[in-house]
């Protein structure tokens, strides 16, 4: 499990190590992670052209002595001070001692070695920036972006929010991210994310007794979690779904949830809705019902609302149930408040962007530029677990604990129906007797993994993402 800490949290464990090191030795375990790492973009150090982009912090002087560890390996490099002033001054003797040269940020100069460099290291703003860039910054963006250099990040691109994955105005793109002693919220949130590139975590001794910010799953992690029958299991033993789904006018929502239920391993599925026909056309081994949710026989579980139109019914007879109920699409719109905080059982809720946005009474871009600020306070609202679909699928608890993200995501499940699967996948993990964090958790990375192998570089739909759960359900546990 990857895990990201806060920025204060970081800034401690900095304090505390750096008390019983000599001075200058962490900031030297950063910059010689950051400059083999420098070395592998390169591939050949001796007679490359690399550019320091150095602000004032402790990130600018990583980069600078990073940059005279290059420069010993027969690179030429130059140092470009935003903060001439306030520059650190070990690390620019260091430069100078090993041949690098300062360019100033003013005039034409900045910006000609900039195109003409293989690899720019961007060293402005360290984890404690706020806001985007500044004005003397963007020029030097601009530059950046022009030319054809690798981008390198010093712990984390400048102008993005360590904490929370914001974007409030200008940052820089990079290539690749090297981050010290732990990852950083904003390196695994968007938009942040997709700011950073490949990330590159370099291990400088921080001893990190906080709890984490986040938690990113990986397939050992996800192989703990998904159930396996025993000998004496039957059908009920598995997991029984309740999926209360579907409409006159879609159908098929209740087809793909059903698909995602039963791809998920539930031993059975029961469903209840206008859809009945459509759902045994296709999976005859449901169990359909049209007496209603209450009269659907024993379930472990409920999944209501995808394609429900406007069942509001339908969604309250389920909340009342005493098992764990996911909520989708039109359920979560059709959903009383005051019903889901009511619950006794565990609920999760699984809005996308805009469902976040109606559900909190803010415009649908707030909610994408700050992702991680919506979920919590979903979460905290509705007292659920909250699965925030999109470009990062997020997980938080009511509780307050370190909020899961999806690390299997790609943008091949932006299409119809996907989010109904997700939610029949996820409801049979809950029958099964998963937690609700650990069952909307496994099912976000298995829908991840599915979204990938169906579309492997071309369209594919949300029937193909269904039939790929078994396949990323066997790479998990065969990893």
């Amino acid at each position: 499990m990857r895990t990201a800490y806060s920025v204060e949290t970081v800034r401690a464990a900095e304090r505390e190590l750096m008390a019983r090191l000599p001075e200058g030795a962490l900031m030297q375990r950063a910059a010689a992670g950051l400059a083999a790492a420098c070395a592998d973009v390169l591939g050949r150090v001796y007679g490359s052209r690399v550019v320091l982009l150095v602000g004032s912090g402790d990130n600018g002087g990583d980069a600078l002595y990073a940059g005279a560890r290059l420069a010993r390996r027969g690179a030429g490099v130059s140092a470009v001070l935003l903060a001439p002033e306030r520059a650190h001054g070990g690390g620019l003797a260091a430069l100078r001692r090993a041949g690098g040269r300062v360019v100033g940020a003013d005039g034409g100069g900045a910006e000609a070695v900039v195109g003409r460099a293989d690899l720019v290291v961007d060293g402005i703003v360290g984890i404690g920036g706020t806001g985007g860039l500044r004005p003397d910054a963007v020029q030097l963006a601009d530059a950046v972006e022009r030319s054809r250099a690798v981008v390198v990040a010093v712990d984390l691109p400048s102008g993005v929010d360590a904490d929370t994955g914001e974007v409030r105005g200008r940052a820089l793109r990079a290539d690749l991210t090297v981050t010290f002693g732990t990852h950083k919220p904003g390196l695994l949130v968007d938009p942040a994310r997709e700011y950073a590139g490949s990330v590159r975590l370099v291990d400088i001794g921080l001893e990190l007794s906080a709890s984490a910010e986040l938690e990113a799953l990986q397939h050992a992690d996800v192989a703990r979690m998904l159930p396996v029958p025993a000998a004496e299991s039957d059908k009920y033993r598995r997991g029984v779904v309740g999926i209360a789904a579907g409409s006159a006018r879609y159908p098929g929502a209740a087809v793909l949830a059903v698909a995602g239920a039963l791809r998920g391993g539930a031993g059975a599925v029961r469903y209840v809705g206008p859809a009945g026909q459509a759902v045994i056309a296709r999976f005859p081994e449901t169990l359909v019902s049209d007496g209603g949710p209450k009269h659907a026989g024993r379930v472990q579980s409920w999944v209501v609302g995808p394609g429900a139109g406007d069942d509001a019914a339908t969604v309250a007879e389920v909340l009342a149930a005493e098992v764990p109920v996911l909520i989708d699409a039109d359920g979560l719109r059709l959903a009383e408040a005051s019903a889901v905080r009511a619950r006794r059982a565990p609920t999760v809720m699984t809005p996308h962007a805009g469902e976040a946005a109606a559900l909190l009474g803010v415009e649908r871009e707030e909610v994408e530029g700050g992702r991680l600020a919506a979920v919590r306070e979903l979460a905290g609202r509705y007292g659920a677990t909250v699965l925030l679909k999109g470009s990062t699928t997020l997980i938080a608890s009511a509780g307050g604990a370190a909020v899961r993200v999806n690390p299997t995501g790609t943008s091949w499940l932006a299409t119809a129906g996907s989010g109904d699967v997700l939610s029949g996948l996820a409801g049979s993990l809950l029958a099964a007797g998963l937690s609700a964090v650990d069952a909307a958790s496994a099912a976000a990375y298995l829908h991840g993994l599915a979204g990938r192998f169906a579309a492997d570089g071309a369209p594919a739909g949300a029937h193909d993402v269904a039939e790929e759960i078994a396949g990323a359900w066997r790479s998990v546990v065969r990893a």
